[in-house]
C-alpha cells in the first residue's frame, strides 16, 4: 500500500467533504451540533492535531451516528497516532485497534449518497487491508477476506487485485500473487501501472527476464514516454554491470539493448538528462569490453559528448529553476 499517496487523497477529501457540508446545511450530518463538530474535527485533522480531531469526530458521531464518513476520519486519525517504531507498546497498539474498529464501521455505514461516499468507503477498505498487513497487525486471515470483498465491490479496479497480490506475496504465496497482478493487467490492459507493479514483483523474485518482459510491455503501451524506455536501459545496464555470472556474450547483448533503449528515450526527448547520463556510462562499460583501441576511443568520445550535453542540460535547468530532464 502507498500510504503517503493515500494520505494526500484523504486530506483532499477532508477539504471536499468540509466544503460540501458548509454549502449544504440540510445535509444528513444530522443537526447543527454534529455539523459544527465535524467541521471542527476537519480543521484539526488538516493541522495534524489528531488528538483534538479524534475528540471532535467522536462528538460528531454522538450527534449523528449514521454518518459513516465520520467513522473513516476518526479511524484515520487514530491510524495517524500509531507509530510503527513503538509497536508492542499497549498504548500505541491501542491506536491501531481503534483505527481498525472505525474503518470497519465506515465500510458498514457509509452510503453511496454520502458526500464522496464511494471513494471514502474504498479508502476504508484499503486502510483496513494495510492495518492488517505485515507492517502493522500482520494478520493475513483478517486481511484476505477484506481484499476479496473489495474486489467483489469493484471487480474492474486493478488496484484491488494488486492489494490482494501483495498480501499473497508477503505470505510467500507467489503463484497466487502473480495471478492477482496478472488479473490487474487483464482488467486494464492499457494502464502502465499494471506492468510496473508486475515488473516490481518479478524483480523482487529475482526473475530478470520476466522483469524485463513487464517493462517492455509497459513501453509498448507508452511508446511516446521517454521514461518508459529509459527504465529499460537502467535495468539492463545494472544487470550487465553487477551480475558476474553472465557470459561475455550475454553481457554484450544486454549492453546493446540498454543503448537501444536509451536511444529510444533520447529520440523522444533529446535533452532528457537521465537518458543522456545513462547512455554515457553504458558506452563506457561497452568501451571497457572493447579490445580494439580505435573502437574504444570512438565509444569514449561519444560518451564524453553525452556527458557534456548532460552537464549543459543540468546547468540550463538550474538557471531556469526547472527540473532536470523535464
Amino acid at each position: 500500500m502507498h500510504v503517503p499517496f493515500k494520505l494526500i487523497r484523504v486530506v483532499a477529501l477532508v477539504l471536499m467533504v468540509g466544503l460540501s457540508t458548509t454549502a449544504c446545511g440540510k445535509y444528513a450530518i444530522g443537526n447543527l451540533r454534529s455539523l459544527m463538530a465535524f467541521k471542527e474535527a476537519n480543521t484539526f485533522y488538516q493541522r495534524n492535531e489528531f488528538p483534538k480531531a479524534i475528540e471532535a469526530y467522536q462528538r460528531a458521531i454522538e450527534h449523528n451516528p449514521d454518518f459513516g464518513v465520520s467513522y473513516f476520519f476518526l479511524g484515520n486519525s487514530y491510524d495517524n497516532m500509531y507509530k510503527p517504531s513503538r509497536q508492542g507498546e499497549p498504548d500505541n497498539d491501542a491506536f491501531l485497534l481503534k483505527a481498525v474498529e472505525n474503518y470497519t464501521l465506515a465500510t458498514q455505514k457509509i452510503k453511496d449518497e454520502d458526500i464522496q461516499g464511494p471513494e471514502i468507503r474504498k479508502l476504508a477498505y484499503e486502510y483496513l487491508i494495510a492495518a492488517y498487513g505485515v507492517d502493522k497487525i500482520d494478520d493475513f486471515e483478517q486481511a484476505e477476506p477484506i481484499a476479496l470483498k473489495l474486489i467483489e465491490l469493484e471487480p474492474n479496479e486493478p488496484g484491488n487485485y494488486q492489494s490482494l497480490g501483495k498480501l499473497y506475496e508477503d505470505q510467500g504465496r507467489y503463484e497466487e500473487a502473480e495471478t492477482m497482478f496478472n488479473k490487474a493487467i487483464e482488467v486494464r490492459p492499457n494502464e502502465p501501472l499494471g506492468y510496473m507493479v508486475m515488473a516490481g514483483f518479478h524483480n523482487r523474485q529475482g526473475n530478470f527476464e520476466k522483469t524485463m518482459e513487464a517493462w517492455e510491455q509497459r513501453a509498448k503501451i507508452e511508446p511516446n514516454n521517454p521514461e518508459a524506455h529509459h527504465t529499460i536501459g537502467t535495468y539492463l545496464y545494472e544487470k550487465a554491470l553487477k551480475d558476474f555470472t553472465l557470459s561475455q556474450a550475454t553481457k554484450r547483448a544486454y549492453i546493446e539493448r540498454a543503448i537501444s533503449a536509451e536511444d529510444s528515450a533520447l529520440a523522444l526527448h533529446a535533452d532528457y538528462f537521465e537518458a543522456l547520463t545513462y547512455k554515457n556510462i553504458i558506452l563506457r562499460l561497452k568501451a571497457s569490453m572493447e579490445p580494439d583501441l580505435a573502437k574504444r576511443k570512438v565509444l569514449i568520445d561519444e560518451a564524453d559528448r553525452l556527458r557534456n550535453h548532460a552537464l549543459e542540460v543540468q546547468k540550463a535547468q538550474a538557471s531556469a529553476g526547472g527540473e532536470i530532464g523535464k
